[in-house]
């Protein structure tokens, strides 16, 4: 029993993938869950295999939709407890390749939707004096992924900004962590079109990740157990980060 039922959480980004595996596992510890999407036939689809979630509608590559999607999510459910902040890569790029417009869209995205859900989700945790922020990232905060020079970046930064944040709110109660998930078994990996014989070189494990084992990760650390856990990056990647 990791102490989540009934919490009230939010998982962004979660109609397939590694946000849907994450919904998916609060919901089986007993939590209330909202998934959101851009697209209402692909959360609505998502939401019906989810027992008792509750889907919402937001596209956070827009500026100020991920404020709007908290404030409604805690209007709906009376509150939040738990927040896992979770959005797409932006496109793939060498740096000399990428315009101004691709980084300003990719801060958008990765890096603005963070702040702003943080600014709406944190006061009424502090106030209530339990709190879970989980930020969802890459790999590539650690170590830079060729040709992913916007993901990089702006992934490495969300690690500077969830230490800062997780200082000022540890003594409400509140925890904030980043999970850096690896080659995982998903459709994003499909885009990317990398050769799965190749990545398995890479990884020590020699096999890729399964979306379940990084839910287990994420519901772990959103438990009333890991309530000294915060400020950490801690990454599910059959040990490809080569640094410790």
């Amino acid at each position: 029993d990791l102490g989540l039922r009934k919490k009230r959480v939010l998982v962004q980004g979660s109609s397939s993938g590694l946000g849907f595996a994450i919904a998916q596992r609060f919901a089986q510890e007993g939590a209330i869950v909202a998934v959101c999407s851009r697209d209402s036939k692909r959360i609505q689809a998502a939401s019906e295999q989810i027992p008792g979630s509750v889907p919402f509608v937001c596209d956070l590559d827009q500026v100020g939709e991920s404020r709007k999607l908290i404030q409604e999510v805690i209007k709906k459910l009376g509150g939040i407890d738990v927040l896992v902040t979770n959005t797409g890569g932006p496109p793939k790029g060498l740096f000399a390749d990428l315009s101004n417009a691709d980084w300003q869209s990719g801060f958008e995205k990765l890096y603005l939707s963070v702040i702003e859900s943080l600014q709406e989700a944190l006061p009424p945790m502090r106030a209530q004096k339990w709190g879970r922020i989980l930020l969802s990232t890459s790999t590539a905060a650690k170590e830079p992924i060729g040709a992913l020079t916007i993901s990089s970046s702006l992934r490495s930064g969300l690690l500077g900004l969830m230490k800062a944040v997780s200082n000022e709110v540890a003594p409400d109660g509140v925890t904030v962590n980043t999970l850096m998930p690896g080659y995982t078994k998903t459709e994003r990996l499909a885009e990317l079109k990398v050769s799965e014989e190749k990545l398995l070189q890479e990884i020590p494990a020699k096999r890729l990740g399964l979306p379940e084992e990084y839910a287990a990760l994420a519901t772990f650390l959103a438990s009333q157990q890991a309530a000294y856990i915060t400020g950490q990056a801690i990454a599910c990647d059959g040990g490809l980060i080569r640094s410790y």
